[in-house]
């Protein structure tokens, strides 16, 4: 390995993950490294340092523990962006809310599966406990960085007809449009409540954030226009990339 562009202090009693960790956060703090700016690859930072790769991930993952960088699989790792304020009211539209602040906004289709309503679903959609369900897992995206991950639940077999709500969803990237797609062209919130958590392996996976990272966990139930509960949606938020703001 070739001389190092910023040797480490050694034998200080500070482990050389810790001494990147904390000069990569310093480069942050000072604005060297902007919001969602890649990080030079492991190898370039493993040079800059002397290190090997590994003390570098080590260093990466510190950081992603603390929510300043975030780690995007086959693409590198990003300082986080600056949080999105997220309003939740009676009229919440994910698409708007990212359009409205300058963003793209995209959702990805993870599965959809039919299931049971069961005792805590069937009580959201007012639903008999065996009443079937379209279940989806989906993603949801601004410019590419993922702000939630949900579980959404539908009555069937009205989400069934025309194109099905899970093709519609597919195609279009948005609940909002794959309702109006099934016959829903407006609906307001009926309920929310808020918890925070930590995520699970899948969620954080999906959500490109560190295992056991705090989420802020936003379950509620959507009406259409003659007061019948048309959707049961419990999204998973990244706590660092959004603040949620409740509407009176």
């Amino acid at each position: 390995m070739s001389e190092p562009v910023e040797a480490l202090s050694r034998g200080a009693g500070l482990a050389a993950w810790r001494q990147i960790a904390d000069a990569l956060e310093g480069e942050i703090a000072a604005g060297r490294l902007a919001q969602g700016a890649q990080l030079p690859t492991e190898a370039v930072l493993a040079a800059r340092f002397g290190v090997n790769r590994h003390t570098v991930r080590r260093a990466l993952a510190a950081l992603a523990e603390r929510g300043l960088v975030r780690a995007s699989q086959g693409r590198g790792t990003f300082v986080e962006a600056a949080p999105l304020a997220y309003p939740i009211g009676r009229r919440t539209r994910f698409s708007e809310i990212v359009t409205g602040a300058g963003r793209e906004p995209w959702g990805d289709l993870i599965s959809h599966r039919e299931i049971a309503a069961g005792p805590e679903r069937g009580a959201m959609l007012v639903l008999p406990e065996e009443a079937p369900l379209l279940e989806l897992i989906t993603v949801h995206r601004a410019d590419g960085i993922p702000l939630s991950t949900a579980r959404t639940w539908l009555p069937l077999p009205r989400f069934a007809g025309f194109a099905g709500f899970a093709a519609a969803y597919g195609a279009s990237g948005s609940i909002t449009r794959a309702l109006a797609a099934c016959g829903v062209p407006d609906y307001t919130r009926a309920s929310t409540r808020i918890r925070a958590r930590p995520a699970d392996p899948a969620e954080a996976a999906r959500l490109e954030i560190a295992p056991g990272r705090v989420v802020m966990v936003v379950s509620s139930v959507n009406v259409d226009g003659a007061g019948t509960p048309v959707q049961a949606n419990r999204a998973v938020f990244a706590a660092d990339r959004v603040e949620l703001m409740v509407a009176p």
